[in-house]
């Protein structure tokens, strides 16, 4: 097994990272379909054989970089979280929160390839069945987020519900996929105002600040 003895060696594992990182960049510029032998050494300034050589397919590539993307994403979930201060908020201002987190960009802005890339993902477990455990981690990152700024916003949560209020996200920025409306920034959050109040009440124990 040459390819284990040298991804463990401290060359081997810088290549196998310049690797995945260049297969992550792929991935969220262009989808699945991006990440290709080829186009993967190319971007990480390697030979061709190096993606053979550090990984056992194409597939356990792709994983790879499904899993780097939600790490990074979860970063940045978190680094957003960790500067939102505690108080009670009204419906409004809560959807904003949760959009600015699951969605991101500024308002107005044409759906990002990063974005289309994170349910391109998704749809393509079904498929491609070794990267749902990926998946289902990287979710319960983006529901623990939510699940936070919930409670930092001073209203109640419920696992079940917080659950159905990331899907709602995730349905309004998928039908805004074919529609000629404001974007995926203005149909999440015209979706959340309307479910906030009912998946994320108010907790009256939280005093009014």
């Amino acid at each position: 097994m040459q390819c284990v003895t040298a991804a463990v060696t401290p060359k081997g594992e810088r290549r196998r990272g310049a690797l995945v990182s260049a297969a992550a960049d792929l991935l969220c510029e262009g989808g699945i379909d991006a990440v290709r032998h080829r186009a993967v050494a190319a971007r990480a300034g390697l030979p061709l054989a190096s993606t053979t050589y550090y990984f056992s397919s194409l597939e356990d590539l792709i994983a790879k970089a499904v899993e780097y993307v939600g790490m990074r994403e979860s970063e940045q979930l978190r680094a957003q979280v960790a500067t939102l201060s505690r108080r009670r908020r009204g419906a409004e201002s809560t959807a904003d929160l949760l959009v600015d987190l699951l969605v991101g960009d500024a308002p107005g802005a044409r759906m990002p390839e990063q974005l289309i890339s994170r349910y391109e993902r998704l749809i393509a477990c079904a498929r491609q069945p070794e990267l749902r455990d990926i998946q289902r981690r990287i979710l319960r990152q983006r529901t623990d987020a939510v699940v936070e700024v919930v409670e930092r916003s001073g209203r109640a949560v419920r696992s079940e519900l917080v659950t159905a209020l990331v899907c709602a996200v995730d349905g309004a920025v998928v039908a805004s996929l074919v529609d000629d409306g404001e974007g995926p920034r203005a149909t999440a959050r015209a979706t959340l105002i309307d479910v906030i109040d009912v998946l994320a009440p108010v907790d009256d124990r939280v005093a009014h600040v």
